[in-house]
């Protein structure tokens, strides 16, 4: 499986997209209905209807390149959240491996002063 760099910005697009939509057509997409700018250093999430279906859009240096990821039996476990959720690349593995993110919840963390 490919992995993405920890600090790197994840949006997820809610709403389902007709997948016959190529890079551009994607591209689009982000800027119209995101209002986010295609070229950051960030990627874009997208699922059709049927959500067994996922692509990730992004942009490297001189070019964009495109993952889709298709499930044969199971369905993704969309988040509902705002209305262009941001995910960190963990959460985004885990959407990719079919756990709910919405039930995950990790601790928090914690910053002392001292010991004891």
């Amino acid at each position: 499986m490919f992995r993405l760099d920890e600090g790197l910005k994840v949006y997820l697009h809610r709403a389902p997209v007709d997948f016959r939509l190529n890079i551009n057509g994607l591209a689009a997409l982000v800027q119209q209905a995101l209002g986010l700018d295609p070229f950051a250093a960030c990627v874009y999430v997208f699922s059709n209807r049927q959500r067994n279906r996922v692509q990730v859009l992004g942009w490297e240096r001189n070019g964009f390149w495109l993952l889709l990821k298709r499930l044969e039996q199971d369905r993704f476990i969309w988040p509902s959240e705002a209305d262009v959720p941001t995910l960190t690349v963990e959460q985004l593995h885990w959407l990719l491996e079919g756990i709910d993110i919405g039930l995950v919840q990790r601790h928090p963390q914690r910053l002392y002063e001292r010991v004891g």
